[in-house]
C-alpha cells in the first residue's frame, strides 16, 4: 500500500473541499453585500423623492453626492449578482452605463455663450439675448425698445468679453479648482474661496481688444448725449434678474470717469465671486459654466429720489395694490436696507390712488459728486415731508403695471427721479411672491383644518415684540442669534433665529440654516426681502429695537404674519403653521426632478412579464429591481452546480427525515460533526423545524420510493428521469439569516428558500414543490390544496401542472419566522396526502381544516 499517494490524496481531497467551501461563502457574502447595497439604494432615492415635495432646502452638493452613492451603488449591485451568477447578466453594465450618461448629461448642462462684438449699444440689443447681455441688461433693453419706458442710455460689454477674457489670463481651471474646494456650510471657507478669486480677476490683465471695444461704446454714447457723461457700470450676470433674482450678490458701481470704466468692469466681474454670489449659485444648483457675467454702462441719474417699487404686494398679492418704497438721494439706501424709506401704497382699481403713505425714517442720503465717486452726507435739514410727489408715485405706479403686463409676472422695479423730475427705471425683476398655502387647525383635538390668511393671536404668552414689518410670512422658532458683526455669520447654528441691526444680502449664506430673519431696520423691498422669499424665510423688518429686547440664546417663536415674537415655544403656532415647499419653481428643484426621472420610477413590476429584461431598465431603479429578483433567482437555484453536501453534516431532529446541513457562516453552533436542533443558530431553519416538530408525522414512506432532487429544484421544466437521479436526503444550506433547504418526502420534492434579517426590504420565502405517487388527478389537487393555503398567508403563486412555484416577500423578521413554522407544519401536514385526496371536496375538507387549525388560531 502506497501510504504516501494515499496522504496525498486525502490532502488534495481536503484542500478541494476547503476551496469550494470559500467559493460558497464568497457566493453567499456575494448575495448579502447585494441585499446591502440594494436597501442603501433604495434609501437614498426615497430621501431624494422626498426633497420633491418642496419642503426642504438642498444644494448642488446634495444632488451630486446622492446621485454619485446611487451611481456607485447600483454598478455595485450589477457587479455582485454577476461575480454571483457567473457573469451571466453581463449587458446590465451597459444599460447602466447608458442611463448614467444621461443623468450626467443633465447634471453637467452647459450654456452656450455665442460669439459676439465685445460691446453692444442698449438699442441695437434684441429681445431674447440673455446667453448675450445676462438678465438686467436685456429687461432695460425691452423696456426702451419695445415699450418705450424711460431708460438710461448705454452699452453693454457682452458675456462673450467675459469668456475672452477668462480665456486670454487662463483661468478657467483655476477658478473651477477654488471653487470645488468651497463648502457651503462653512463661512470661512467661502470667504477665502472669494478673495482667492476676485484677486485673480482682478489682478489679470485686460485684452487690449476689448479695452478698444468700451472705449468706442462709451465715445459712441457721448456722441448721442452730446456731452461727456459719467455713467453707472452694473452687473448684468447670465441668470440675474430671471427666475434667480441674486438680488444683491453682485457689484455694480455708480458715478464712474470715462477712465475708470475698465477697472470697475473688471471689478462687477471679480463680484461674480462675491461671498454670497458663490453660496447663492451652490445652493441654486449652478454650475461653473453658468457663471457668466456680462455688463451694462449706462449713463449715471444723479437722483434727487430714488427707490423700488413691487407691482404686487409680495405679502398680499390678492389685494392688487402697488407698493413704492422711496428716499432722498440715490436709491441704494432702499435696496441695501440701511433706512427705512417713505412707503406708498398705490390702489390700482377703479383708478390709481394713492390710499396710503407711510414716513420713513431717514437720517443720510447718497448723491453723486463731481470727483467720480457716490458719497453719503447727512439729510439736509429742510427735508421734510414726503420726498415723492403724487403726480409722480402715480407715473411709477403706471410704468410697474405696462412691465407687469408684458412680462406677465409681479415685478420687483428699481427707479430714480433726476433734478429735472425726469423718471427713469434702472431695473426689473420678476418679484418673489411666497403663494402660501396654510393650514390652520383651530382646535388640535378636531382633526378638521381650515384655510386662513394668517394665525391668531395667542393669548397667555408673553409678546416680547408687536411691531414690525413682514418681508416673508411665516412661522418660526429657534434660539435667537444676535448678530453684532458679520464676522458672527461664521458660527451661525442650524435653527436659530438671526437677529440683526440692518438688512444684508450678505445673510443669504445663512439662509438654508436660519428659522426665522429679525432685524431693527429695513423695508420688505430691500435685496435682502427678496432673498429671504426665495430662500422661504420667515422675516420681519423695522422691529426698531429687536437687537436691545432680545437676548442672545433667548428662546423665541416668531409669527411673521402678525409681526409678534413670543418669549419662549409656543407649540399650537408651530403645530397651526404648515407651509408649502418653497422651491418648487426653483432650478436647483427643477434639475432634481428631471434627474430623478432617470432614477427613481420603476418600470419593471412584473418579475413573470416576458418585458421583466434587462434590456426594458429605463431607470437606476429598474435595474435594481431586476437584480433583487435575480439574485434571489440564483441563489434559488445555484447550490446544485456544487457539490455542495462534502462539507455538511447530519441534524438530528428525531423527525422521519434524513437531513444534512451545510452552514456557511453562523448557522449551527462551532466545532460540531453532528447538529442537534439546540445547535441551530440559523433563524429560518430554527423557525421551520419548530413548525414540523409540532406536528405528528404521518408513517414512513413506501419502500419503493423513488430518489428526488436532494438540494434544489430548476424550474417545471427539469425532466422526471433528472429528478430520479438526485440524492434522497434532504439538504439545508444555512447562514444565520438564511435558509435554502431541499426536502424530500417520498415521491415528493419540496425547497424552502427563506432569509430573515433586519431589514425589511431583505426577507423573504420562496417556495417550490414538485412531484407525487398518486394518479394526477390526486396530484393537482394536492397542488390546489397546498396553493389555496399558502395564499392565505400573503404568498404569490404561479404553478404548471404539478408544479407550484410561490414567494413572499417584505416581512419583517417575526412574521417570516412565524410564516415559515406554518410553512413546517405544512411540510408535515401534505405529507403522502395525495393518496387520499379522491375528490375535491375532500381537498377542500382538508384546506379548511389546516386554515382553521394552524393558521387562524395562530394569528389571534
Amino acid at each position: 500500500m502506497d501510504l504516501g499517494r494515499i496522504f496525498k490524496s486525502k490532502a488534495k481531497k481536503i484542500e478541494e473541499k476547503e476551496k469550494l467551501k470559500k467559493l460558497l461563502k464568497e457566493k453567499y457574502s456575494y448575495f448579502r453585500t447585494l441585499l446591502h447595497t440594494n436597501n442603501d439604494v433604495l434609501r437614498i432615492m426615497a430621501d431624494m423623492e422626498e426633497k420633491l415635495s418642496g419642503e426642504y432646502v438642498f444644494d448642488v452638493h446634495y444632488i451630486k453626492t446622492n446621485v454619485n452613492a446611487i451611481s456607485n451603488g447600483v454598478i455595485g449591485i450589477i457587479k455582485n449578482l454577476n461575480a454571483l451568477s457567473d457573469n451571466k447578466y453581463a449587458q446590465l453594465e451597459n444599460v447602466y452605463y447608458e442611463i448614467k450618461e444621461k443623468i450626467e448629461k443633465a447634471l453637467s448642462s452647459k450654456i452656450n455663450i455665442p460669439v459676439t462684438d465685445f460691446t453692444i449699444p442698449f438699442e441695437s440689443l434684441l429681445k431674447d439675448a440673455i446667453n448675450i447681455a445676462g438678465g438686467k441688461n436685456v429687461h432695460l433693453a425691452e423696456l426702451k425698445n419695445i415699450l418705450k419706458i424711460p431708460v438710461p442710455d448705454g452699452f453693454v460689454i457682452t458675456s462673450y468679453s467675459y469668456i475672452k477674457f477668462i480665456e486670454y489670463n487662463q483661468l478657467k481651471e483655476k477658478i473651477t479648482r477654488i471653487l470645488n474646494e468651497a463648502n457651503i456650510n462653512k463661512i470661512e471657507e467661502l470667504e477665502q474661496c472669494s478673495i482667492k478669486l476676485k484677486e485673480i480677476i482682478v489682478n489679470s490683465e485686460m485684452p487690449a481688444e476689448i479695452s478698444s471695444s468700451i472705449k468706442m461704446a462709451y465715445e459712441n454714447l457721448c456722441k448721442k448725449l452730446n456731452k461727456k457723461c459719467l455713467v453707472s457700470v452694473r452687473s448684468s450676470a447670465l441668470h440675474e434678474d430671471s427666475d434667480f433674482s441674486f438680488a444683491g450678490q453682485y457689484s455694480s458701481f455708480l458715478n464712474v470717469k470715462e477712465e475708470f470704466i475698465p477697472e470697475k468692469y473688471k471689478e462687477v466681474l471679480a463680484s461674480l465671486f462675491n461671498t454670497r454670489a458663490i453660496f447663492y449659485y451652490k445652493t441654486k444648483c449652478f454650475s461653473e459654466s453658468d457663471m457668466v457675467m456680462a455688463a451694462g454702462v449706462l449713463e449715471m441719474v444723479n437722483a434727487k429720489v430714488g427707490g423700488v417699487m413691487y407691482s404686487k404686494n409680495p405679502n398680499n398679492p390678492e389685494s392688487e395694490n402697488i407698493i413704492i418704497n422711496a428716499v432722498r438721494g440715490l436709491g441704494k439706501l432702499v435696496v441695501d436696507g440701511s433706512v427705512t424709506a417713505e412707503s406708498y401704497v398705490i390702489k390700482r382699481h377703479p383708478q390709481l390712488s394713492i390710499v396710503e403713505k407711510l414716513p420713513g425714517k431717514q437720517d443720510k442720503m447718497l448723491i453723486c459728486n463731481e470727483d467720480g465717486d457716490i458719497e453719503e452726507i447727512p439729510l439736509p435739514p429742510h427735508n421734510y415731508g414726503f420726498c415723492l410727489s403724487e403726480e409722480n408715485a402715480l407715473k411709477l405706479a403706471k410704468f410697474a403695471i405696462e412691465i407687469e403686463q408684458y412680462y406677465g409676472l409681479p415685478q420687483d422695479i428699481e427707479w430714480a427721479i433726476d433734478e429735472e423730475d425726469n423718471i427713469y427705471i434702472l431695473q426689473t425683476r420678476p418679484l418673489k411672491i411666497m403663494d402660501i398655502l396654510q393650514r390652520v387647525i383651530s382646535n388640535l383635538d378636531d382633526t378638521s383644518a381650515k384655510k386662513v390668511s394668517k394665525p391668531p393671536k395667542f393669548e397667555g404668552y408673553n409678546i416680547l415684540i408687536d411691531r414690525g414689518v413682514s418681508a416673508c410670512k411665516g412661522v418660526g422658532y429657534g434660539k435667537a442669534f444676535i448678530l453684532e458683526n458679520d464676522s458672527m455669520l461664521e458660527d451661525f447654528p442650524e435653527g436659530w433665529v438671526l437677529v440683526a441691526k440692518h438688512t444684508n444680502p450678505q445673510y443669504v449664506v445663512i439662509m438654508n440654516k436660519a428659522s426665522v430673519i429679525i432685524t431693527d431696520v429695513g423695508t420688505p423691498t430691500g435685496h435682502m426681502a427678496s432673498l429671504s422669499r426665495e430662500y422661504n424665510v420667515p422675516t420681519i423688518l423695522n422691529t426698531e429695537n429687536a437687537t436691545k429686547l432680545l437676548k442672545h440664546g433667548q428662546e423665541i417663536t416668531v409669527d411673521a404674519y402678525n409681526c409678534l415674537i413670543y418669549e419662549g415655544k409656543v407649540e399650537k403656532l408651530i403645530e397651526m403653521a404648515k407651509i408649502e415647499g418653497p422651491f418648487k419653481e426653483t432650478l436647483i428643484y427643477k434639475m432634481l426632478e428631471k434627474i430623478l426621472k432617470f432614477i427613481v420610477p420603476l418600470n419593471l413590476v412584473d418579475p413573470t412579464s416576458n418585458e421583466f429584461k434587462p434590456e426594458n431598465s429605463k431607470t437606476l431603479h429598474d435595474i435594481t429591481r431586476f437584480c433583487h429578483e435575480m439574485v434571489m433567482h440564483e441563489m434559488f437555484t445555484m447550490w446544485e452546480r456544487y457539490d455542495s453536501e462534502i462539507h455538511a453534516i447530519p441534524l438530528v431532529t428525531g423527525l422521519p427525515i434524513a437531513i444534512l446541513v451545510l452552514d456557511l457562516e453562523e448557522g449551527l453552533k462551532e466545532g460540531i460533526d453532528k447538529a442537534t436542533e439546540d445547535d441551530v443558530l440559523s433563524i429560518p431553519l430554527r423557525a421551520i423545524l419548530k413548525g414540523m416538530k409540532s406536528m405528528q408525522w404521518p408513517g414512513p414512506p413506501p419502500v419503493d420510493a423513488k430518489g428526488f432532487l436532494g438540494m434544489v429544484a430548476h424550474t417545471a421544466s427539469i425532466p422526471e428521469d433528472e429528478l430520479n437521479e438526485t440524492a434522497k436526503k434532504s439538504f439545508c444550506i444555512v447562514t444565520r439569516h438564511y435558509m435554502n433547504f431541499s426536502l424530500r418526502l417520498g415521491y415528493h420534492f419540496s425547497m424552502i428558500e427563506a432569509y430573515a434579517g433586519e431589514n425589511i426590504n431583505d426577507n423573504y420565502i420562496k417556495f417550490f414543490f414538485k412531484g407525487g405517487g398518486a394518479a394526477i388527478d390526486r396530484r393537482f389537487r394536492r397542488v390546489k390544496l397546498i396553493t389555496e393555503i399558502l395564499k392565505t398567508i400573503g404568498f404569490r403563486i404561479s404553478t404548471k401542472e404539478d408544479v407550484i412555484n410561490a414567494i413572499l416577500t417584505k416581512y419583517d423578521t417575526p412574521t417570516i419566522e412565524r410564516y415559515l413554522e406554518i410553512m413546517g407544519k405544512l411540510t408535515a401536514y401534505t405529507k403522502q396526502l395525495d393518496m387520499v385526496l379522491f375528490n375535491d371536496a375532500v381537498a377542500q375538507m382538508y384546506i379548511d381544516e389546516f386554515v382553521k387549525k394552524y393558521i387562524n388560531i395562530k394569528k389571534n
